[in-house]
């Protein structure tokens, strides 16, 4: 019965490294430090993700583990796809009766992709700035590179990145953001309420909550908005970044670096065999 188990799920040393890993991340739980009107808040995705590199340098994760939690993690992130889609099910409704206005507003992180993506290869990014530029980086989009790409590969690289430089720092560049753009700009705060669901909890707080500080009597307002941009966001953004967004990426990382998919692919495979990976 146990030889029909796969290795991956007896590997007891990996299993017990995750579980401390878990334990002394929740136990420390999340930090923030006030800076000016944001915030930079650090969460014990952080803390797992050093104790994690920490460990590689140890004798207790070998090769195996390498592999077997490779495995793991792509099947741990359908889980996620599944999260995600029940957090889209329930909005369905909404997103038929609001106006257009707050679902186009997806469209405007395209901005990450028509921006971002010249700015990495100019600074000498691979095909890392793929998964890196063509959203904001939440959880929705490990999901989609990591389907698409796979877990071992410079895509997903490139998004993981930017998700934790997200976690750490996306907080407190939305709320100065949000309070330069309400007191320098005539723009409405309702509006700038509605541009904070970019589809993170975290960003859309700390920006929602600088507009609340600078528009008291609004306060109530602006969070409802905020916090209906943000469903809506995470339910429209998944399906903006698989059928326009990554593809606009891919097509815009070929064309700015004049090379062949075939022939970038080739590259890749020699990359990861060179790597043993």
């Amino acid at each position: 019965m146990l030889k029909q188990i796969p290795g991956y799920l007896k590997d007891w040393r990996l299993h017990g490294v995750v579980l401390l890993i878990v334990l002394v991340a929740e136990t420390i739980g999340a930090l923030s430090f006030e800076v000016g009107a944001g915030m930079i808040l650090i969460l014990p995705m952080i803390y797992a993700f050093i104790l994690g590199i920490a460990f590689v340098f140890t004798p207790v994760i070998k090769e195996k583990q390498f592999k077997h939690s490779e495995t793991l993690t792509t099947a741990l992130i359908g889980l996620l796809v599944a999260k995600v889609s029940l957090n889209i099910g329930p909005a369905i409704s909404m997103i038929v009766q609001v106006g257009p206005a707050i679902l186009l507003q997806e469209i405007g992180n395209l901005g990450t992709v028509l921006l971002g993506l010249p700015l990495a290869i100019l600074l000498g990014v691979k095909r890392e700035a793929i998964g890196m530029t063509f959203s904001i980086a939440r959880e929705g989009s490990l999901a989609i590179i990591n389907d698409k790409f796979g877990f071992d590969s410079p895509e997903t690289r490139g998004v993981f990145s930017i998700y934790l430089f997200g976690s750490i720092f996306g907080a407190v560049f939305f709320g100065l953001m949000a309070t330069l753009l309400a007191t320098f700009t005539p723009l409405n705060p309702l509006s700038l309420a509605m541009a904070s669901g970019v589809g993170s909890a975290s960003m859309m707080a700390a920006s929602s909550s600088s507009l609340s500080a600078v528009y008291p009597e609004m306060a109530a307002e602006i969070q409802s908005l905020a916090s209906a941009s943000m469903i809506l966001s995470v339910a429209t953004g998944f399906f903006v970044s698989i059928f326009i967004a990554l593809p606009l990426a891919e097509k815009m990382y070929y064309l700015i670096t004049r090379r062949k998919p075939a022939k970038e692919e080739i590259e890749v495979a020699a990359e990861k065999k060179e790597t043993g990976s």
